[in-house]
């Protein structure tokens, strides 16, 4: 897994054990590991001399992330000096010397302490310890709430409104703009009030989310501005950043709108190396889109110019370019023109003109790049989890399933994640979510039961990827393979899979039941040792029948059967019979059925392939 968002990372080791504990865990992250020169280097470590204080005043501003092997009380001395701001400081950790437990120690919010905390107790099968109010509350933190949707944080007093969390005290919610899917991960009991009414006691910490300027009153209250607003801008050739900037801003001023809610700037592509503008876009971050003049002609606008028209090709170029942009019909501020001061305008231009419209998107530009982690959970007992895998539960923004997978993995989940459950019908309805949220900008995991690449969720997400013309880079996908419900089944009755083995799903909701057939008649006929997935359902009932009667026709009544039900969870259930005397009534669908080859045995009750034909077969006893 990638921890790109915490880099540069420098861990901190002063012991023997703290190094050997340290040392494989920075190379997974590719952090720097700095010993003092009394210990002997490993690879990729690096020595520093003299003082331990002054060496951490070193990294201290030019790291994102510090990892400590030291003891905690130490850690706490050594930093005390350097402690400034939980928007500038780094995220520090301690990890104790045998790799047990990780702590976040300071900048569990803003800097990703908590996130990587438990990241890296994955990492290293430890017990993370996180403190904070909003984690016990499995809440998101205030000052994280909209950083996953890329909104930027508003003026407040935001220390206040986080303590009223941790009491427990009730926060108004007046959200005007943005997505509420962060809503979906609150728990049961939450303190947030999300009534639509804005009435509520003075005194009431308030959490605004709004492209308006809101902070007004005494009140503890914070902002949240999501990024909805696109700027049309329609300006001269050479026209100078600053008096595109002061024509914004002014808009802005004027409309009470939040600079922090901009989206980006829209105008005509023959603009799109203007160095005004391209130099405003880079300083602020905001992307600049551009539309050919066919476009933005064939959009309605309120003022149309026909001298405008005749000069580039469209009637509008601000009101068109930033309707276009947001996706909307509707305009939050029609054109402005700002006519800069003789002492604004450039040798010769006096006069200059600025045009500023500004239309509201339905949808908040997150600003980064989605992805999707299609993960395999196995059985669904967490030691039976890769740590892969549960790295890329941890670390996503969203996590779709079927409702008893995310039950399975709830201990990995956490407070201000996304989680959304679906029927066992809704298969496709998972994949075409999990797509949508990921071109946007989140980043999702899509859980499957086994491997998600064998009867799993892989292969649907990759087919509808393909029908929507994918790239194969945006969003990115990353595959995380699970122990399957054959292996898993498997390992509960012996060594049954010894030999040529396939597998197939009696499940004729995508694939045509005469299909289904010749694979069970000539996998029978081939003597393969066969598993059978989705062997029977509520209203599917007779498939199961037939495959037996089909296996009975190409091999002995004798023949070893194993049924195992929920390998690995609580309620697992496991019989070994024969073909002969295997009843496919007492199968449900979370059973897996295992019908072995000619050389299958069971022998002390474990059921027992032979590698090879020519060597022992297992004796059949009861």
């Amino acid at each position: 897994m990638s921890f790109s968002q915490f880099q540069p990372i420098a861990a901190i080791a002063t012991t023997p054990q703290a190094l050997q504990t340290l040392h494989p865990l920075c190379q997974r992250l590719n952090a720097i590991l700095w010993i003092p020169d009394t210990l002997a280097p490993l690879p990729g470590t690096q020595v520093y001399s003299g003082s331990l204080s002054e060496h951490i005043a070193q990294l201290w501003s030019s790291h994102r992330a510090l990892i400590f092997g030291l003891a905690l009380g130490a850690v706490v001395r050594l930093i005390a000096p350097l402690l400034q701001h939980k928007s500038s400081d780094p995220a520090v950790l301690v990890v104790d010397q045998n790799g047990k437990f990780v702590i976040s120690v300071s900048g569990g919010h803003q800097a990703g302490a908590d996130q990587l905390t438990r990241l890296l107790a994955l990492q290293l099968n430890a017990t993370p310890i996180i403190t904070g109010a909003a984690n016990g509350l499995k809440l998101p933190a205030v000052d994280l709430l909209g950083v996953r949707f890329g909104w930027g944080r508003g003026q407040g007093d935001w220390t206040a409104v986080s303590a009223a969390m941790a009491r427990g005290e009730q926060i108004k919610v007046i959200q005007e703009a943005g997505s509420n899917l962060w809503q979906k991960g609150l728990p049961q009991g939450h303190s947030f009030d999300l009534t639509p009414s804005t009435e509520t006691a003075e005194n009431t910490p308030r959490i605004y989310i709004s492209c308006l300027n809101k902070l007004a009153s005494h009140t503890p209250q914070v902002q949240w501005f999501p990024r909805v607003l696109w700027v049309g801008v329609g300006c001269e050739r050479f026209t100078p950043r600053s008096l595109i900037e002061t024509a914004i801003e002014q808009v802005l001023e004027q409309y009470n709108l939040g600079e922090n809610a901009i989206a980006g700037i829209a105008t005509l592509d023959i603009k799109a190396d203007e160095p005004g503008l391209v130099e405003l876009c880079q300083d602020k971050n905001w992307p600049l889109r551009t539309f050919g003049p066919e476009v933005l002609r064939e959009i309605e606008v309120p003022n149309p110019s026909q001298v405008v028209s005749a000069e580039v090709g469209t009637p509008s170029v601000a009101e068109a370019a930033a309707l276009q942009a947001a996706g909307v019909k509707q305009l939050l501020v029609s054109k402005q023109i700002y006519r800069a001061l003789p002492s604004e305008s450039g040798p010769n231009r006096i006069g200059q003109a600025v045009t500023v419209a500004i239309a509201e998107a339905e949808q908040e530009y997150i600003g980064r790049t989605g992805e999707l982690f299609l993960v395999g959970t196995g059985p669904g007992a967490l030691d039976q989890i890769t740590p892969a895998a549960q790295t890329a539960i941890v670390q996503a923004d969203v996590v779709i399933g079927y409702s008893l997978y995310l039950d399975l993995i709830r201990p990995l989940l956490h407070g201000g994640q996304i989680i959304e459950s679906y029927p066992i019908t809704q298969e496709r309805q998972r994949a075409e979510r999990a797509i949508d949220l990921a071109q946007w900008g989140l980043t999702v995991a899509v859980v499957s039961s086994g491997d998600c690449g064998i009867y799993g969720m892989a292969g649907l997400v990759f087919e509808q990827l393909r029908t929507r013309g994918w790239d194969g880079k945006t969003p990115g996908v990353r595959v995380f393979p699970g122990i399957s419900a054959l292996q898993s089944a498997a390992s509960r009755v012996g060594a049954p899979l010894m030999h040529d083995f396939c597998a197939i799903s009696l499940s004729d909701l995508l694939t045509p039941w005469e299909v289904i057939e010749k694979r069970l008649t000539a996998a029978a006929q081939g003597d393969f040792i066969c598993i059978l997935y989705n062997p029977r359902s509520r209203t599917r009932t007779e498939q199961l029948h037939t495959a037996k009667r089909i296996f009975l026709q190409a091999r002995s009544g004798n023949t070893p059967v194993a049924i195992v039900r929920s390998a690995y969870r609580p309620d697992e259930e496991i019989k070994l019979t024969t073909l002969e005397q295997f009843n496919p009534d007492a199968v449900d669908m979370l059973t897996t059925v295992l019908i072995g080859n000619q050389s299958t045995g069971i022998y002390q009750n474990w059921m027992i392939t032979p590698r090879g034909y020519l060597g022992f077969i297992a004796e059949n006893t009861d």
